[in-house]
């Protein structure tokens, strides 16, 4: 299960709160999601501190939304690991 939360300020970039595990179906839902909380010349914020498991087909989303400008604000080393991330 995944749960997906806006936790956004009107004065900041788009950030959803992800918990629980990314996998399955959720990775489409997650895509889907982002896409919805795009805003021109504004890039989706995640937090993904609360993440436990991801899979490779949730491995290649988070990759790819990086790719296209995404920012990690918070994640576990489990997860930084996974994306090659350095823990800041």
């Amino acid at each position: 299960m995944l749960r997906i939360h806006d936790v956004s300020d009107a004065d900041q970039a788009p950030t959803l709160r992800l918990e629980g595990k990314l996998m399955g179906l959720w990775v489409d839902v997650l895509r889907d999601t982002c896409r919805l909380q795009a805003r021109p010349l504004e890039c989706v914020r995640l937090d993904l501190s609360a993440i436990t498991f991801v899979d490779a087909a949730g491995a290649k989303l988070l990759s790819d939304l990086i790719r296209q400008g995404t920012q990690i604000i918070a994640c576990s080393g489990y997860v930084a690991e996974l994306l090659h991330m350095e823990k800041g």
